[in-house]
């Protein structure tokens, strides 16, 4: 989810410069091109930072950020580890 504090027409452009980025991945990962690719997963993220998506939280609910946990590992370890195998 992006930062809802952007405006429309900002998102717009950052959206569509997500997806160029993204596109320049593959076609330097097809061309075997890692400097391009390196390069093109730098935009990605640089991207994904100016939406919102990355880096500073832009919320302020007073929950914890759990964006880098692991549900088997996490607060949520206890829930994961009932779960039948073919639900995961």
């Amino acid at each position: 989810m992006s930062d809802p504090r952007l405006s429309p027409t900002k998102r717009d452009e950052l959206v569509k410069r997500l997806m160029a980025a993204r596109r320049a991945v593959g076609v330097a990962r097809r061309s075997q091109n890692d400097e391009a690719k390196n390069e093109a997963h730098a935009e990605v993220d640089r991207t994904k930072i100016a939406l919102g998506e990355r880096g500073p939280v832009w919320w302020d609910d007073g929950a914890p950020d759990l964006n880098r946990h692991l549900a088997r590992t996490g607060p949520y370890a206890d829930w994961y580890a009932n779960l039948a195998e073919d639900k995961r």
